[in-house]
Parts: structure tokens; sequence; C-alpha cells
């Protein structure tokens, strides 16, 4: 027996039984309008968001600054940079933890709760952003050693912020609104990266004021400046900020009334949670009857629901699509984290950046975070909000796979002729080129990656499996971490750089990014579309047999 709303009104649902459904009836949840509630939610989650992609991608303008500063070679021609096996460490730690951050946390908001386990998510990070800039020793190892300590810890905590606030976010929103909102808080991640940009050309700017110095061909020793040191550390240590702002009003979201109701079996907390989340009354009609709040939801333990995770019966309704989630989200992640990760490298290998010994450590640095800036703001953040603005009108299927269409077009436009591109007074184009590539993977798989694993799989397992998936977009974050760092590297032994070997090209590279999306386009077709509908009836929440056909894409 469920319990139908039959209207709302900004004071009270009125409500009545019925007899002929089984399991918890939503629809008060899935038909409302938008609401300050739902605003406060996605400012709260998405700036989690913001953090992680600060944290995570800040990394990549300080590397070339802290080669200068602690690998520097008196007698070399190039300024000093990070050794192979320290620049993939520094790199590719954080994401290590994210992974691993993504599996735990995942598997204990479906056992704790999502609230109980959010709030330690964003301590880490604090605590792990802090310590990244406070990164001690009195060796170049001492303190790279040091700073990856923290920065896997810092990963862990951004990992958890995966699950948590995609799950979080999708149990408390309207079927009309649900992409849109966990859109937004996703394409926080946008002003994340462009933040990162903007920091860095602010502090190499301050410090290129205080501090002048000349470029590496002129004094390879005076080029970078002592103070540089405290350069890099500002900007790992401001990604604390917004973690430490956000803490106490993450604390104050109630837990999700879906959580409540289907898995912690607690209805009149249910109740209580979706009144808060609706800023309505919820009246108690049967407040006697062994202390049931039967106004909203009634209790039913049900024999289909004791199905486990990776169960035959799991894996006949949910395994292709775990499958197409977690595959989509590792093919997109290869390509999207080469991009982010290495944009110095791509942009010095094309020229658009000036070689690195004719400017000082802090121009560099100026540079780097000028390129990183004006990609995230005429290509990331567009694409971030496109996505925003029309998933609840074109759906999340035709989204990603147009995302992944074009990701792979460009890809290849890019690398075809990537000599033409090169070439001195068409790197412009490149730029703009490349720019397109980060715009149709906001408006599409790196979005919608996010977005679809929060919605289509049972409360019980919801945020285990969005785990699942996000960590293997990690994996594939890893992959192109590493991978891209040796892969890219010039195929003439003697223009690589220092201590790497010799590598498949940037061109070749490049067309193997464009392959993978072509792999990623291919895995979207085993995800249903979810535009419009319940995560009830996604999830199949409330189906007592296997007779009925899985969701389907319309």
């Amino acid at each position: 027996m469920a319990v139908t709303p039959t209207a709302t009104t900004t004071e009270e649902v009125v409500v009545q039984r019925t007899d002929h459904e089984n399991g918890f009836n939503f629809s008060v949840m899935d038909r409302a309008r938008f609401q300050c509630y739902h605003l406060k939610a996605v400012i709260i989650t998405g700036m989690g968001f913001f953090t992680d992609a600060y944290d995570l991608f800040c990394i990549s303008l300080v590397t070339k600054l802290l080669g200068r500063i602690y690998y520097h070679i008196p007698s070399s021609a190039k300024p000093g940079s990070l050794p192979p096996n320290v620049a993939a460490a520094v790199n590719g730690v954080a994401l290590c933890g994210t992974l691993a951050g993504q599996l735990f946390f995942g598997w204990l908001g479906d056992k704790l709760g999502r609230k109980r386990v959010y709030g330690v998510t964003l301590i880490l990070m604090v605590v792990s952003s802090i310590g990244s800039a406070l990164s001690f020793g009195s060796s170049p190892t001492a303190v790279m050693i040091t700073l990856c300590f923290f920065r896997f810890w810092l990963g862990f905590g951004i990992g958890g912020d995966y699950p948590l606030s995609a799950t979080i976010m999708a149990e408390y929103s309207s079927t009309t609104t649900r992409g849109a909102f966990i859109a937004a808080v996703f394409a926080m991640q946008g002003f994340g990266i462009l933040s990162g940009g903007g920091v860095a050309i602010l502090i190499s700017r301050i410090f290129r004021s205080l501090f002048p110095a000349p470029p590496y061909s002129v004094d390879p020793l005076g080029s970078t400046p002592a103070q540089a040191d405290y350069v890099w550390r500002i900007i790992l240590a401001l990604g604390a900020l917004p973690a430490i702002l956000t803490y106490y009003w993450r604390m104050t979201l109630p837990e999700t009334p879906r959580y409540t109701a289907l898995v912690a079996k607690d209805e009149k907390k249910a109740c209580q949670d979706m009144a808060k989340v609706l800023q309505v009354d919820i009246p108690n009609e049967n407040e006697n009857d062994n202390d049931r709040d039967t106004s909203i939801v009634v209790v039913e333990e049900r024999n289909d629901k004791s199905f486990g995770l990776f169960s035959s019966k799991f894996l006949k309704r949910h395994g292709l699509h775990l499958l197409g989630t977690a595959a989509a989200w590792f093919f997109v992640d290869v390509a999207y984290y080469s991009q982010n990760l290495f944009q110095k490298d791509i942009f010095s290998a094309i020229g658009w950046l000036p070689a690195a010994k004719t400017m000082s450590a802090l121009d560099e640095l100026f540079k780097i975070g000028r390129a990183q800036f004006l990609i995230a703001l005429c290509g990331t953040v567009p694409g971030y909000w496109f996505t925003v603005a029309l998933i609840d009108r074109i759906g999340r299927f035709k989204i990603q796979v147009v995302g992944f269409f074009f990701m792979t077009v460009f890809m290849f436009a890019l690398a075809l002729p990537y000599h033409h591109w090169s070439a001195a007074g068409n790197h412009v184009g490149f730029v703009v080129m490349y720019g397109l590539t980060f715009f149709f993977a906001n408006f599409g798989p790196n979005a919608t990656t996010f977005i679809v694993p929060a919605e289509i799989f049972p409360a019980r397992f919801r945020s285990t499996c969005h785990g699942i998936s996000a960590a293997a977009g990690k994996a594939g974050a890893i992959v192109g971490a590493f991978g891209f760092l040796y892969a890219a590297q010039n195929q003439d032994k003697t223009k690589t750089d220092a201590g790497y070997p010799a590598g498949i090209g940037m061109k070749n590279s490049l067309i193997v990014l464009g392959v993978i999306n072509l792999f990623g386009l291919l895995f979207t077709f085993l995800v249903p579309e979810s535009k419009g509908k319940s995560l009830e009836e996604m999830s199949r929440e409330n189906e007592a047999d296997d007779d009925v056909d899985p969701p389907t894409r319309v």
C-alpha cells in the first residue's frame, strides 16, 4: 500500500491512500517546482566540485615551476624539469586517491547515508590542501614525497564528492529539472578550472612585480627567484578556502527522503526530510496506527528487493547499464585529463607558449595560467552550461553521442594536419579547434557520464554504482595522465624532455585520443535515456518480478 499526493501548496501537502500500488511513492518530489532549497543544494554541492576541479588541475599549472625550483641543473641549456617518475607521481597521485575515494565513499554512502559521510570528504580536502602547500623537507625528494602524500588524501576526499553530490542532487530533484540540477553541480568544475588559471595569473603577476627576474637564457640561476617557492604553495593552499566556506551549510543539508525511506526504512524521518526539502507541512493522517506516519509512504518489505550488488538479478537488470556508464566515463576521462593536465605541453609543442629558456620562472607560470584561463573561459565553461540549459530538453543520450562524435572529429582535425597547425601563423586556429574539443567534452560525455549513474540504479546501490562508474573514469584519467606524459614525447630522442625516452609524438598521441573518443561513443549505446522519468521508474525500484523489459531510450 502506498499513499499518493493529490495536490501541493506552499503550506500543505494533501494526500490520500491508495491500495493499488506496492512500495513508496515520491510523486510529490517528482512534480515539485523549483524552490529556493533546490538552489541552495546546487550551490552547496557545487562548491565541492569547484574545489575538486581547482585542486585537481592547479597542479598542472605549477609542475614547470616545481621543476625549475627543485631540479635545476647549472650546466643545462634548458630550465630544470621534474624527472619522469616524479612528474608522473605528482600529476597522477591525486587521481589514484580520487579513484579509491570514489569506491570507498560510494559504498559508505549507501551503508551509512549520504549526509553522514558528506562532511568527512570536505574535511579531508581542507586538511590535505593545506598539507600540500606546507610540503616540507630539506631535499627535493622529501618535498615531492610529502606533496604526493597529501595530494593522495586530497584526491581521496575529492573522490567521495562525486557519488555523494550526484546522488544527493538526484534524490532531491524533480523529474523535469533533475538533469539540469545535477549538471549545474558538475558545471562548477568549469569555474574551478577557470579560477585556477586566474589565481596563477594573479599570484605570478604580484610576485613578478615584487621580485623581477631575467629570462633563463640570460641568468639561469637568477631566473627563478627564491620567493618563487612561496608561489606554488599559495596556489595549492587557496584550494582549501571554498571548502572551508561551505562546510557549515553542507552539514545542514537533511538526508535525502529516498535514502531514509527506501534504504534506512524510516518512513517518519522520510516525511520530515521531505517536508524540509519541499518547505511544506505534511500532515500525519494516522499517528495512532502503531506510530506509523502514512501521509507519504508506507514501508512494504518485498522479496525482490533482497538481491545484492552483482547478483544475477542485478546483472540482468543493470549489468549492461553499469558497463555502459563505467566504460563511457573511462574513455572520456582518458582524453579529457590528457588534454587538461598537459595543456602546457601541447601549447609549447605548437609554439603558442614561448620556449622556456626565453622566460623567467614566474613569466612561464603567468603564460601557462593565461592559456588555461582562456581555454576554460571560451570552451570549458560554456560547454558545461549548454548542458545545464538543454539536458532536460534533448536528453542525456543525444548530448553524449553528439559530444563524443565532435570530440572525435575535432581531435582528428587537429592530429591529421598537425604539421600545418604547428607552423608559424596557424596557432590561433589550433587553439580554437582545441577549445572546441573542450566545449563538446563538457556539452557532452564529461557531464552526462556524471549525471546518468545517479539516475538509473536502485537507491540502495545508487551511490555505490555511481562510485564504480566514477572510479572507472579516474582509471581512464590515470591512463591519460601517465600515458600521455610519455607518449607525447618527440620521436627524436634528442628532442625529448630530460630523462624521457622517445615517444610516439604529439600528432600520433592526438590520433590515439581520437580513437579513444570513438570507443566512448560506441559504449554510449548501452546506457538508457532517463529524461523525464522518475528514479524509481529508471531503477525498477518497485517491480516485483523480472518480466518487465528494462528501460529503453525514447
